[in-house]
Order: structure tokens, then C-alpha cells, then sequence
């Protein structure tokens, strides 16, 4: 009997010689727009393992807009975004807190996050093979720039306000709640994210992150381990200088830009973590031509994949080529079913 996606994907994070790389593709709005038919294809003839569902809560999220549509949208803390194209997301360019002691009464935990429907998410996970992901994505960091403004949040972590730190304490606390309602349902693993990099470094000092940051995160990962499962990260950008702490805290899986960062700079964690993709999509995926990215996947194999360890996932943006993005799974598909032959 062939093993299920929901098998392939526990046997990659384990590096217990999956029958291929288990494969999972993030598209935008806009590109299923632009590229309806070949994305359709794509997912004809490499079908996801990989599944992200749907928040099933009892009580809806107080967000007003379209987070995809040009125009306002707010998020369900109270923070505005605005989006000048169709199809992506936008930028808060009126965060809600000017003033901590002033502004930070502006701020409303979205207590409906924790109204998990488990009964409907369990009978999700029963309905389908493929590997089960939370449809929520706690991220501390980003919450609060999108609440502060990026600036004057990397200035307050440096001279914190109190505001600021009783906020950041309600908001982890929070996330722990939501973390322990989902942990509660069968879904396969849960998730996080926060973007740490910019193009060449972290956009804070590694000292910092470790103060702020590291504690909730292992939180976090605890609230996943004691219940079995796995947990995932995303984090853009370069952030070569924390990997070796968020092998320790122990991410199973992390997203990240690979190429930014340089993929043989990451082999000394292969085997100690699954990289959750990425194949670049600053260049190669929008510029390259197929012979190039098949050459990049077999450098990331060759680098990162321990007998699993390795998740074939891209994302499929407005920019990208399609055939790029078809030639990153035959590429996992060619290279992994000859390792398991």
C-alpha cells in the first residue's frame, strides 16, 4: 500500500526515508488570477500533501474589509491596512498606538480566536489523508508593528515602554490559549510566524530576540510537543544568526529564505530540523530559466536532505513563472524517488 500524504510528510520531519519529498504550494490571490489553468495543472499532476484549514470558530472575527481587495481592511486587533492592488496584502500605514499610555486602550485581543470548533475540525482531519495544518498563525513580532509601526517598535524594544510590555504579556498569553485550543483537535501540527529578516541581517540584534522573543517561542513549541505534534515556523528574510536557536528551542519545521541566506550556510542543521522549503522567488522563480531551477532544488538536496528533512514547498506569486514553479516538484519528484528506490 502506498503511503498517505499525512505518512510522507511525518516521515520527512523524522528523516525516516519518505517515498518522495512531500510537496505544498502557497499561491497569492493574484496569481491564481493571472495563471488559473497552469496552476490547476500543476496541482493535477503534484497533488499537495499538505492541507491548511479553515479557522471553524464558533464566533466570527470582528475584521472589516477585504484583506485581499484594493481599499481599507482591518485586521481583528484593530489595525488598518491599506491596499493599493488587487490580489496581495497591504501595509498598515496608520498604526492604531502612536502613544502607549495614550492609544494602547485602541487595542482589543481577538478573544473569538479561541472559539476553535473542535468538533468541526476533527471531522476536517478524519475527511482528508493529507497532512493537517491550524488555519490560525500567531506572530508576536508582526502583531505589534502592524499595532506600533516598524520604527518605533525596533526603538521601544530598545527603551521598553511599561504599555508595551503589559501589552506583549496579554498578547502571549493569548497565544498560548489559542495554541492549547487548537492542540486540543486532531490537526496534524501547528504553526507560527514572525519575519525576522531583512535582505543581509536580522532586523533586530540576536541579543534582543533572544531576550524578547526566544522565551514566548518556547512556549509555544512546549504547548505543541506536549501534545504530540509537531510544530512549524515562517520567517522571511536573513536570519542565519538565530537558526542554531530555533534548532534548540526545536522548530520542526521552518520556512525560510534559504537562498538569502545561503543554502550550504544551512548544513550544519540538516538532519536537525526539515526545511520547509523555499526554492527563491526573488530571482529564480521569476527570472531563472527550468534548467536553473532544477539545478537549485539538486543543490538544496544535496545540502539539506537527510533521508527526508526536506519539504518541496514554493510559493506561487504574480511574478513567478509557471513552468518554474511545475519544475520545482518534478525536480523533488526525480531526485527523492531515486533516493528511495
Amino acid at each position: 500500500m502506498s503511503a498517505t500524504s499525512r505518512e510522507i510528510v511525518h516521515r520527512a520531519l523524522r528523516f525516516d526515508n519518505p517515498p518522495r519529498a512531500p510537496r505544498d504550494i502557497w499561491p497569492l490571490p493574484i496569481a491564481l488570477r493571472k495563471y488559473p489553468r497552469e496552476y490547476d495543472a500543476i496541482l493535477r499532476d503534484y497533488p499537495m500533501d499538505i492541507e491548511y484549514l479553515p479557522a471553524s470558530l464558533r464566533e466570527p472575527l470582528q475584521t472589516r474589509g477585504d484583506m485581499f481587495a484594493v481599499g481599507e481592511y482591518v485586521d481583528e486587533w484593530g489595525c488598518p491596512f491599506v491596499n493599493i492592488q488587487d490580489g496581495v496584502i497591504g501595509e498598515v500605514k496608520d498604526p492604531p498606538v502612536r502613544d502607549w499610555e495614550r492609544d494602547v486602550g485602541k487595542i482589543r485581543i481577538p478573544t473569538e480566536r479561541l472559539t476553535v470548533d473542535r468538533d468541526a475540525v476533527n471531522r476536517a482531519c478524519a475527511a482528508t489523508d493529507r497532512f493537517t495544518i491550524q488555519a490560525s498563525c500567531p506572530r508576536p513580532f508582526e502583531q505589534l508593528q502592524f499595532i506600533r509601526g516598524t520604527p518605533e517598535l525596533l526603538m521601544d524594544l530598545l527603551d521598553p515602554p511599561a504599555a508595551l510590555r503589559r501589552l506583549l504579556g496579554q498578547m502571549h498569553e493569548f497565544y498560548c490559549a489559542e495554541f492549547e485550543a487548537w492542540a486540543a483537535t486532531d490537526v496534524d501540527a501547528l504553526r507560527f510566524m514572525d519575519d525576522w529578516g531583512s535582505q543581509r541581517s536580522l532586523l533586530i540584534s540576536p541579543a534582543l530576540w533572544r531576550e524578547w522573543f526566544q522565551p514566548l517561542y518556547r512556549d509555544y513549541i512546549e504547548i505543541a510537543h506536549g501534545a504530540g505534534k509537531p510544530m512549524f515556523m515562517h520567517s522571511d528574510g536573513y536570519i542565519l544568526d538565530i537558526y542554531p536557536d530555533l534548532v534548540e528551542l526545536g522548530v520542526d519545521a521552518l520556512n525560510s529564505q534559504i537562498f538569502c541566506m545561503g543554502v550550504e550556510n544551512l548544513a550544519p542543521w540538516a538532519g536537525q530540523i526539515t526545511f520547509w522549503g523555499e526554492i527563491d522567488r526573488q530571482h529564480l522563480l521569476c527570472r531563472a530559466s527550468t534548467a536553473e531551477v532544477a539545478a537549485a532544488v539538486r543543490n538544496v538536496h544535496h545540502h539539506l536532505w537527510r533521508h527526508g528533512g526536506c519539504i518541496a514547498q514554493t510559493e506561487f506569486g504574480g511574478a513567478v513563472k509557471p513552468e518554474n514553479v511545475r519544475q520545482v516538484f518534478a525536480t523533488w519528484e526525480e531526485l527523492t524517488h531515486a533516493d528511495a528506490a
